[in-house]
């Protein structure tokens, strides 16, 4: 290092040049974040009540669309959401506790071998009993998670035996389980909202509107609750998908304990059959 140090500056003595210095270099601006893309809603419907999306609603490929057009215009629309409650009331914690399964690793797992994004309507109480799965669902950007309600009761009366949320303390319990998705560490959340039971009437609708949600159902029934047939719950679902549909699935191992092995024959099914597989929020788009 020394004797480089003194060469140098003998070379400077004998004349030699200095190399010149070189151009300063400009300062870059730092990348600009990037904003997360705002989920599409619906607007209020008549009175402000809170909106309703089923399915989309695609175009007809006749007209003056033609050849190439049409082709590509059908294959867009093509499309299909599949969507999944994680159901858990309020009082079923004793039940957990006792060994039941209100979860469902094995098909999140199916998903994500399968790569299908999806939709995953979540109960607070769920979130709570399995925080860590919750986390990794809302965290994984193959999924997203929207709000089942906290307590998984019903919105009406007579809605399949469910205890009944009062009308007043509707929109609480909706916001109880944006927070319980919160302290959980759920990151990818949706402003949509499933009634459980699918039960809801004009007055569930009004209470909900300080919520500033979405109410999604659905198009196709899967038939996944309860059953003991996944080749039956893949057929129905099968037989009802259309451009555009949204179909209700359940990940509740104790209540749908098929679910997973029907998925896995619907999916390459309806791959075959030219469907892509898309989001509530991307179904929205369109």
């Amino acid at each position: 290092m020394v004797a480089g140090v003194l060469i140098g500056g003998a070379l400077a003595g004998c004349g030699g040049a200095a190399p010149a210095p070189g151009p300063t270099p400009t300062p870059t601006a730092a990348a600009p974040t990037p904003v997360p893309k705002k989920p599409p809603t619906m607007a209020p419907g008549p009175a402000r009540r809170t909106p309703v999306f089923e399915r989309r609603q695609t175009g007809a490929t006749g007209g003056s669309a033609t050849g190439a057009d049409a082709a590509e215009k059908a294959a867009a629309e093509k499309v299909v959401a599949l969507t999944f409650d994680a159901d858990m009331t309020a009082d079923q914690g004793p039940r957990a506790k006792a060994g039941e399964r209100f979860d469902n690793p094995e098909l999140i797992a199916l998903l994500r071998r399968l790569k299908v994004p999806s939709t995953v309507f979540m109960t607070g109480r769920w979130a709570e009993e399995y925080p860590a799965q919750a986390k990794g669902i809302g965290t994984d950007d193959l999924f997203e998670v929207a709000n089942h309600s906290y307590s998984h009761y019903a919105f009406t009366a007579d809605c399949y035996g469910l205890p009944v949320v009062a009308k007043d303390a509707m929109a609480r319990d909706v916001e109880r389980a944006f927070s319980a998705f919160r302290e959980a560490g759920v990151r990818n959340v949706v402003p949509y909202f499933r009634f459980p039971g699918g039960c809801y009437d004009d007055a569930a609708l009004h209470a909900l509107t300080p919520a500033n949600v979405t109410a999604v159902q659905w198009d196709v029934v899967s038939g996944d609750a309860f059953a003991t047939d996944a080749g039956a719950v893949a057929d129905q679902v099968l037989d009802g998908v259309r451009p555009g549909s949204l179909v209700v699935m359940h990940c509740t191992r104790s209540a749908a304990p098929v679910t997973r092995e029907a998925v896995s024959r619907i999916v390459p099914e309806l791959r075959k059959r030219g469907y892509r597989f898309v989001k509530v929020s991307e179904l929205m788009e369109g």
